[in-house]
């Protein structure tokens, strides 16, 4: 599963991370830069299926061009992204090259903004690092 592009020290801790904000209910992680991911994390019950690579590069643009039309509107800035599905949540924190979705089981919205705030804690430290 890992492709190196983390250290196992980076793995650890954002998994421990989203552990602690998100308990039981994590499904997934997965780091990503605009050429690589690694999926750090996956759920024993849950199966290897999918497909990761579309994902990312899905997110990725989409999140390009969603920011792009609504910059300067009167939400303010971009903070993070749900997505709601029929067997889960997932959650993307992102900064300008690297970014972070999670799977989740049910969620509040006070546990996804913790979450959100706990990760891009995690980017904004390896950005100064």
């Amino acid at each position: 599963m890992p492709t190196g592009i983390l250290t196992s020290e980076a793995s650890e801790q954002i998994v421990a991370t989203c552990r602690t904000a998100i308990g039981d209910s994590l499904r997934s992680v997965t780091y990503f830069t605009r050429d690589d991911y690694e999926q750090v994390y996956l759920r024993e019950d849950l199966e290897r299926d999918a497909d990761l690579s579309t994902f990312i590069g899905h997110e990725w643009r989409g999140f390009k061009t969603t920011q792009t039309a609504y910059e300067g509107s009167e939400l303010g800035a971009y903070d993070y992204t749900i997505r709601v599905f029929e067997n889960g949540f997932l959650i993307r924190v992102t900064n300008d090259s690297e970014g972070v979705f999670v799977t989740t089981d049910g969620l509040t919205v006070k546990d996804f903004e913790e979450v959100a705030t706990a990760v891009d804690a995690f980017l904004n430290e390896r950005e100064i690092s």
